[in-house]
Formats: structure tokens, C-alpha cells, sequence
């Protein structure tokens, strides 16, 4: 991902790669080289090379246990951060995230790239044209044979791959998680450590399901990386299949909902709508706050496939709440999370509207 970073930064024209921050330089140099300016500063610190270069703000780009100590040394360095999802390795972290950018006053965004993506915005307008909604799905297929940190990971799927769809579906329905019930489960040939196979239904605001079924270790009749997707209301059914234009059947009739501005594609759409946030003081979708939950559904799917009972978002959220209480350093970012009410409510304040 840090090479698909450095290539990303070097096609879009607003911004310019002043330094590369590893903790292993030779990574860093190599990065440097990648990029085709071998003269690039390299460093271990990144408040120190910051400060050298001049920098303006940081793309976070670590596998996620790195998430939030990265994120929290660029904030208080008053730099505004970009990082790759999710927020944080865990929800109490990303609560922390989300008071310190509050604390320091930066903006902290998440990269959940694949909302940017104008085949899930027309989907979404299908979806607003089916009236009351009863339920969406998404079945999600794939086999793919990564190496490194993934096939290591505890929980692979739900935490490094289903938060795309989590997020999504959130995206499409514009209604938050209420609760849920998951299961997970390692086929016998997986060749990951964590379980790859996962199926949830979660209840949604207004009493709507929203159903996932998917698997990592899933070789032949793959579905697109995005999932397929089936929406389903009171007027007709929406369709998408990760790939193509979605569709929605209108009661025998084509929905032809109105067309909505491109948000660009997948991590350079997220890269520019960071640099006009930055540039405007606007709220972007992914703004911290506002993906909070999408974490919190990952963390109450695991909590449920762990217990195997139904778990309740915001006992989650309460719960990840005092972990963060207890385990924060900082006084202005302790004095931000015990400043909250409801955390429900403390994430929502800051959401843009669609």
C-alpha cells in the first residue's frame, strides 16, 4: 500500500512528497527510489522529519497496530493526518483519535477507499428510489494469496476486508448499526491464521437488516472485490455487482434515479477530497468521527462471533469508551473523551451531512 501511496501522491498535481518515514531506512530509501527521486529525506522519526521538510501533512500508510500511535504523534505535531483504514487497531484507539483531533484542532481522516467509488454513489441513488427499505446484502467471494501481515492477522476478514462493505453499507443505507449477531469460522484449507469466513446480520435505525456473507478463501466464481449487493424496498430491488452500473427493478419498470457528482476513484479520491478538507475547513466523508462506527460494527462482529450472542453497538462503544478513558496519556485528549455524553451522540456531531 505504501508504494500505491507513493504513486498516487506523484500523479495527483495539489500535492508533493517532501519525505518517507520508516522505521527500517533501507524501506524508506527504497520507497524514495520507487517514487523516482532516490534525493527524497528519509527518517525513523516522524516529528523530526517533518520539521526538516517543512511538511504539511502526513499519509499514515502502517499496517494497523501502528495506526494509533503514528496518528497521535502527527496531531500533536499539528499536522493534519490521512491514514489508511481502519481509524485505529481497535475502537477504544480510535476514540482516542477522534478527541485528539479535537484536542489539537487537525483534521484526522480515514482512507475508506473504497466509498470513493461512483458506481457505490449511483448505487446508493438506486437505493433511495426503492422508498421504505426492509433489507440489504452483501455476498462477498475471494481467494486471494497475500503473504505478510494478513495471513498473520487475528480476525482477517471482518477487520482488514468486511469494514469495506460495513462501511458501505452504512453509506448506502445513511442509517447507523444498532446491534448484531456474526459468525466466523477457517475452512479447513485456508492458509490464513485468523478465520476467513464470516456471515453477520445487523440491525439498523428504522428496524432495517443488513446481511453479510463472506469468505476470503472462496477460489472459483469469485465475485468483484467490492461484493455483490441486492437492496430490497417497499417500491422494488436495487442491484450492484461490485463491478458495473448498478440497476434497480421498480415493480417491472427500470429506476432511473438522478445522476450525483463523481467523488473520484478509490485512494486518489480520498487524496483529493483530504487536500481540499485541508485547503477549505470543510468535513470530509471519512472524517474521524464519522468512521468510528464502521470500526465499531467490525468490533461488535468479533465480540459476537466471540460470545455467540447478539451484541448491542453501543454497549461497544461504552465499553471502548472507558478503555480509552483509562489508558489515555494526554490531558487535553483525556479532558476531550470525559467531555463526552453519549458517545453515540459525541461521533455524530461531527458527521457531514450527505
Amino acid at each position: 500500500m505504501g508504494r500505491a501511496w507513493l504513486g498516487t501522491v506523484a500523479a495527483d498535481p495539489d500535492v508533493e512528497l517532501v519525505g518517507i518515514v520508516d522505521l527500517d531506512l533501507d524501506a524508506a530509501r527504497a520507497g524514495a527510489e520507487h517514487a523516482g527521486d532516490p534525493s527524497i529525506p528519509v527518517g525513523t522519526d516522524l516529528t523530526v522529519l517533518a520539521a526538516e521538510t517543512g511538511a504539511q501533512a502526513v499519509l499514515d500508510i502502517t499496517v494497523p497496530v501502528a495506526h494509533h500511535p503514528v496518528t497521535l504523534q502527527a496531531l500533536h505535531a499539528g499536522l493534519p493526518v490521512l491514514g489508511e483504514k481502519p481509524a485505529a487497531q481497535t475502537v477504544a484507539e480510535a476514540l482516542s483519535l477522534a478527541a485528539a483531533a479535537e484536542a489539537t484542532g487537525k483534521l484526522f481522516m480515514v482512507s475508506q477507499s473504497r466509498r470513493y467509488n461512483d458506481q457505490l454513489v449511483a448505487f446508493r441513488q438506486h437505493v433511495r428510489g426503492l422508498g421504505a427499505i426492509g433489507g440489504l446484502g452483501t455476498r462477498f467471494a475471494k481467494a486471494p494469496h497475500f503473504g505478510g501481515f494478513r495471513e498473520q492477522m487475528d480476525d482477517v476478514l471482518l477487520l482488514d476486508m468486511a469494514i469495506h462493505a460495513f462501511d458501505s453499507a452504512r453509506y448506502v443505507l445513511e442509517r447507523d448499526p444498532v446491534s448484531v449477531y456474526c459468525e466466523s469460522w477457517n475452512p479447513s484449507w485456508s492458509w490464513y491464521r485468523g478465520d476467513a469466513a464470516a456471515a453477520a446480520v445487523f440491525a439498523f435505525e428504522d428496524d432495517v437488516r443488513y446481511v453479510y456473507d463472506g469468505s476470503w478463501c472462496a477460489p472459483g466464481a469469485e465475485t468483484s472485490w467490492n461484493g455483490d449487493w441486492r437492496a430490497s424496498g417497499a417500491a422494488g430491488t436495487a442491484l450492484w455487482d461490485g463491478d458495473h452500473d448498478p440497476s434497480s427493478d421498480l415493480d417491472g419498470t427500470a429506476g432511473t434515479p438522478s445522476s450525483a457528482a463523481s467523488v473520484g476513484h478509490e485512494i486518489a479520491g480520498a487524496l483529493t477530497s483530504f487536500v481540499h478538507a485541508v485547503r477549505s475547513g470543510e468535513t470530509p466523508d471519512g472524517e474521524v468521527h464519522g468512521n468510528v462506527m464502521s470500526l465499531a460494527m467490525v468490533e461488535a462482529a468479533i465480540a459476537s462471533t466471540r460470545t455467540g450472542q447478539r451484541i448491542v453497538i453501543d454497549e461497544v462503544l461504552e465499553r471502548a469508551h472507558a478503555e480509552a478513558l483509562a489508558a489515555e496519556r494526554h490531558d487535553a485528549v483525556r479532558d476531550r473523551l470525559a467531555a463526552w455524553g453519549s458517545v453515540r451522540e459525541a461521533l455524530s456531531a461531527s458527521v457531514p451531512t450527505p
